[in-house]
């Protein structure tokens, strides 16, 4: 059983990767902060006093769960309430953040100098929007790979599809983005 301490220190932990992950996805800030603060909800309502080593894959599943339910309310609110997008001003840009990235972003190392850093933010940005244009379930198991660190078989656990699909997905994404980068100049 999960003690109150463990819990906060494993929601702290995935917290800021969690937001990435459903930011790709969702490809709005506010609603994959919403997406991440309700799956946070779930587990420790409805999971808190599983054991410590079972939050991972509960959360991770939680959160692909809450990311497709989030899809199937947008899919019937555009549906319903098509023509009243005529009622926004062309104003609103939902586009980057450079605050909200700037925030996020991990200092970079004492020794590093400005060009590189730059350099390097550069390709982390290029890299993110080679992840975007990826089908969303390559995206999703490509993160829960390479991003969360998981094996193939919690990817596939938390994913609901089986191991073979999992791998099918990492390696199509994969030679996806090693394709694109390469083409941009990028070698990895």
């Amino acid at each position: 059983m999960a003690t109150p301490a463990e819990l906060s220190d494993f929601l702290k932990n995935v917290e800021k990767r969690a937001f990435k992950r459903t930011a790709y996805h969702v490809r709005n800030d506010e609603s994959a902060l919403d997406i991440v603060q309700d799956s946070m909800m779930k587990l420790a309502e409805h999971y808190g006093h599983k054991p410590a080593d079972e939050l991972p894959m509960l959360f991770q599943r939680i959160l692909s769960n809450s990311t497709l339910d989030w899809f199937r309310r947008q899919k019937v609110k555009n549906a319903l309430f098509s023509s009243l997008s005529d009622f926004q001003s062309e104003g609103d840009d939902e586009g980057f953040d450079i605050l909200e990235a700037l925030s996020t972003a991990e200092p970079a190392a004492a020794f590093e100098n400005p060009e590189t850093h730059s350099q390097r933010a550069q390709t982390l940005r290029v890299i993110e929007e080679e992840l975007l244009l990826l089908p969303n379930r390559q995206r999703e198991a490509f993160l829960m790979r390479y991003w969360e660190d998981m094996d193939v078989a919690e990817t596939a656990s938390a994913m609901g599809c089986s191991e073979g699909s999992v791998k099918t997905h990492c390696s199509r994404a994969t030679h996806a983005l090693s394709k694109a980068l390469k083409s941009k100049g990028l070698k990895l």
